[in-house]
């Protein structure tokens, strides 16, 4: 291949990357407007929808959670974990093993409310960072965390555990929902749907669109959502005592949880966004260079 050949194939992929970069910047700028316009609310008075709280960290309700792998007690975890080993030609590669994020929702409290956070699917900075080595699928150390200490070994696997702890101060951007919301009106849903179906000519004369005798998957999705509407009504008008939850958003905002207050939140988002902007320009340049040099 001819040496010019090669600086082209290297501009263009220092071109492609300087795109990422800029997508990254935009990206960046639009979750730092997003952060910014989205007021700081109490929980105690806050509306449902997409919304931005702070708060002190708590343990699940009625649950002593630890992390699987140090078993810290914390209200966040995320675990991996890596063995290295030898391929056919004797060089070291790396391979994960097994890795786990936590799923239960934790408590958000202010001074004159809690709600609980519920991390699936947050994009969620922890408190505390670890990684450390031993000669066991699982560490055989995990007492010595509760000291603080943390001890690591020479061995061929390789621990990496993301936390929060109890305690931490978090600002967390998400959806504001009804905690009772989310399983009754499921529940409410399907009883309606059973209702429905144990009286099919009502079904029929309700849902079938077409006259020809059966409920296709069309009209069927058709009911569904009526059902889901009917249930969503009774719930939401049931003189039941509500807990707040916020959860992953349904309308593509980011979801945020972070051990920082609203001000350092943006400040790094803005110093992404920054970086994303001068690496785009470095590689863009670097492009030009180099197709001039072909």
């Amino acid at each position: 291949m001819h040496p010019g050949e090669h600086l082209q194939i290297i501009a263009g992929i220092c071109g492609a990357l300087s795109l990422l970069a800029l997508l990254g910047f935009f990206s960046r700028l639009r979750r730092d407007r997003i952060i910014t316009d989205t007021p700081l609310v109490r929980i105690r008075s806050a509306a449902q929808g997409y919304v931005r709280v702070e708060g002190v960290a708590g343990p699940p309700p009625d649950e002593d959670l630890r992390s699987p792998l140090s078993g810290r007690r914390c209200v966040w975890w995320d675990y991996r974990v890596e063995y290295r080993e030898l391929d056919s030609r004797g060089q070291a590669r790396i391979r994960t093993l097994e890795q786990a994020t936590s799923v239960t929702p934790f408590v958000l409290s202010q001074e004159d409310g809690d709600c609980l956070i519920g991390p699936v699917g947050a994009e969620v900075t922890p408190t505390t960072v670890d990684s450390w080595s031993g000669n066991s699928p699982r560490p055989m150390q995990r007492a010595l965390f509760e000291t603080g200490t943390l001890v690591s070994i020479d061995g061929d696997y390789r621990y990496h555990e993301r936390l929060i702890m109890p305690g931490a101060r978090l600002c967390v951007l998400g959806e504001l929902r009804s905690h009772t919301e989310f399983g009754a009106v499921d529940r409410r849903t399907r009883e309606i749907l059973d209702q429905w179906k144990r009286d099919q000519p009502g079904l029929l004369r309700r849902f079938d669109r077409n006259h020809d005798g059966r409920i296709d998957p069309v009209e069927w999705e058709v009911a569904q959502n009526t059902a889901h509407a009917q249930a969503e009504a009774v719930v939401m008008n049931s003189p039941v005592e509500r807990v707040g939850v916020v959860a992953q958003t349904s309308h593509g905002q980011p979801f945020l949880i972070a051990p920082l207050d609203s001000g350092q939140l943006v400040r790094r988002e803005k110093r992404l966004a920054l970086a994303f902007l001068v690496a785009s320009v470095i590689l863009l340049g670097a492009c030009v260079r180099l197709l001039s040099s072909a």
